[in-house]
């Protein structure tokens, strides 16, 4: 059995949820999500680390006990001591947790005070109005959970981007190990790097279809075979998601790439040009009459719509094949592009890291700089700082500044924005840092003017530089708070703030709709990890192509900069 990081990382968080429900020990709890935490951040495959006979106790927040667990998993495939949370927890009651709104927490008060263990026993205590009276709910929280129930019912289950990558990565590299199989690429929505994946979409290419076919069916993550045929198989994965194999013809692999790349909208469009030379396109190829004309690359496909190639990221029918035309589409932003990460944190607050730990990583990225923005003091949850504890990090900064030689840490702050619109933190030690992040943590549920202007009052002040997490939507788990984001970018510009790109695969917040309409009124962006970990670094390529769906190009960003540029453009100091 091959085992992923997310199904550790699941294993962890599943642990921690059944722990929370039954109210035990809150350390205990925090240090299962930590490992979670941990190893969704994790760039290598921790079972592959075992296998190299490396150590997972050196790893942040992994001790020797989670260490044995981990690997007790990777041997065995079974956790004994989450069978025995389980075995003492009814399943429906953990099953729970997946409604948006209703954490451990909550579902503990439930199941204590009114023996609620399963969704319909749930939906009926909120529409007798009986949940609202209980500690931790009210009114809007019972409505909020009825329309949050009726959403799971007809949801297709999506993954997060980073967790179908994982499950793409080890499939692709088995496909490839197969004598036979020229090329490989997953297409559909994971190409195009839309946030969350429904299925995965497989293309490949071999002489020999049913051998491929045969070889695919065999991968020991497949739970199921849907179907087969001599050049198509769809099955499920233990994980839980679909995957579609196509096997095509050398001559056709470009056609067929467009074709299953999307998006549907796109391809018509696309379609409707070659159709209009009296030509025909499909997954097979661009065909005058029965005779074929192209289809080996997707290059091919675009000129015979005359068109430039389009990168797969710009393909859903907003404009791409306009701006093809009139030969403005943008030169999107590439990973190499960024200088530095400007959200990051340490140990100092709920980071996993030290400060000269980070550092290293950032400098063995390549980067240039790092800014160091541990929360600030309102974030007790996270530890924050207070003015004092921050001071003396900054003092930290400037010894470790002082040993590095073309490498510099940036003096920074993730600071709430407080209920009344205020930063939580005095000017006076505001005006030491090189900039801001600051961040709505707390107060979701305002009214969506109370919150726009929360937010607004919050961007008059001359030391906010960067809106973090602008919507604070955590992906599969909660929708953004209500904003009126026309308004927010539109003060971002009138004030000289920026937004962020916040890279962590859960929020991509910004999403790619309000990355482009910020461009479009000229607000840069800062693409940022939110890292808590030095692993946590690379996640900024999830950043990054969610950026390139908004059609942003390198002078978009803030951080493809240097870090003398960086400084002119944050300086808000005069108004």
């Amino acid at each position: 059995m091959t085992v992923h990081n997310a199904d550790i990382a699941a294993l962890f968080n599943r642990m921690a949820d059944l722990l929370e429900i039954e109210a035990a020990n809150p350390f205990r709890i925090r240090a299962y999500r930590r490992a979670a935490s941990t190893i969704e951040d994790l760039p290598e495959n921790v079972a592959q680390m075992m296998a190299e006979g490396r150590s997972l106790s050196d790893l942040p927040g992994i001790g020797e006990d989670l260490a044995g667990k981990i690997a007790e998993f990777v041997e065995t495939g079974h956790l004994k001591s989450l069978e025995e949370v389980e075995a003492r927890t009814p399943s429906a009651l953990a099953a729970l947790t997946a409604i948006p709104g209703l954490g451990p927490k909550r579902v503990h008060v439930l199941h204590q005070s009114l023996g609620i263990t399963t969704l319909e026993q749930l939906a009926k205590a909120a529409r007798e109005h009986r949940v609202r009276e209980l500690p931790r709910f009210s009114a809007a929280i019972e409505t909020k959970i009825l329309d949050e129930i009726a959403k799971h019912r007809t949801a297709e289950k999506r993954f997060k981007i980073s967790t179908a990558e994982d499950f793409a990565r080890g499939l692709v590299d088995y496909l490839r190990s197969a004598l036979g199989i020229t090329q490989t690429l997953v297409a559909g929505s994971f190409r195009r790097r839309k946030e969350t994946v429904g299925d995965l979409d497989v293309l490949a290419t071999c002489a020999d279809g049913p051998a491929a076919i045969e070889h695919f069916v065999a991968y020991d993550e497949v739970e199921t075979v849907l179907s087969k045929g001599p050049t198509r198989s769809t099955v499920l994965l233990k994980a839980g998601i679909q995957v579609d194999l196509r096997v095509v013809a050398e001559e056709s692999y470009g056609a067929a790439l467009h074709y299953f790349t999307g998006s549907k909208a796109h391809n018509i469009a696309v379609r409707k040009r070659i159709q209009d030379k009296g030509w025909k396109l499909n997954e097979y190829g661009i065909f005058d009459g029965e005779k074929r004309i192209g289809g080996r690359t997707e290059e091919e496909v675009f000129r015979a719509a005359d068109l430039p190639y389009i990168e797969p990221e710009l393909r859903e029918d907003r404009g791409e094949i306009e701006a093809a035309l009139a030969g403005k589409l943008p030169r999107l932003v590439w990973l190499q592009d960024i200088k530095g990460d400007l959200h990051t944190h340490t140990r100092a607050s709920d980071g996993k890291s030290e400060l000269a730990e980070m550092a290293a990583a950032a400098q063995a990225l390549g980067y240039e700089y790092l800014a160091v923005s541990d929360h600030s003091r309102h974030a007790t949850v996270a530890h924050g700082l207070d003015p004092k504890r921050l001071a003396a990090q900054l003092d930290e900064i400037d010894k470790l500044n002082d040993g590095y030689d073309g490498f510099r840490l940036l003096k920074s702050c993730e600071v709430d924005i407080l209920a009344d619109g205020k930063l939580d933190l005095p000017d006076s030690i505001l005006k030491r840092l090189d900039f801001t992040v600051c961040a709505v943590h707390y107060q979701f549920n305002l009214g969506i003017e109370e919150q726009t202007q929360r937010i607004l009052r919050a961007m008059d002040n001359r030391y906010f530089n960067i809106l973090a997490h602008p919507t604070g939507r955590l992906l599969g788990e909660r929708p953004g708070y209500a904003v009126d984001m026309d308004r927010i970018i539109s003060a971002a510009r009138e004030r000289g703030c920026f937004l962020e790109v916040n890279a962590h695969p859960t929020r991509l917040d910004l999403d790619d709709v309000h990355c482009r309409q910020a461009k479009q009124i000229g607000v840069k962006l800062a693409i940022s990890t939110d890292a808590h970990s030095t692993m946590g670094l690379r996640a900024m390529r999830y950043g990054v192509d969610q950026a390139r769906r908004g059609w942003i190009e390198a002078d978009d960003v803030l951080n493809t900069r240097s870090w003398g540029e960086l400084k002119k453009l944050l300086s808000r100091r005069g108004l």
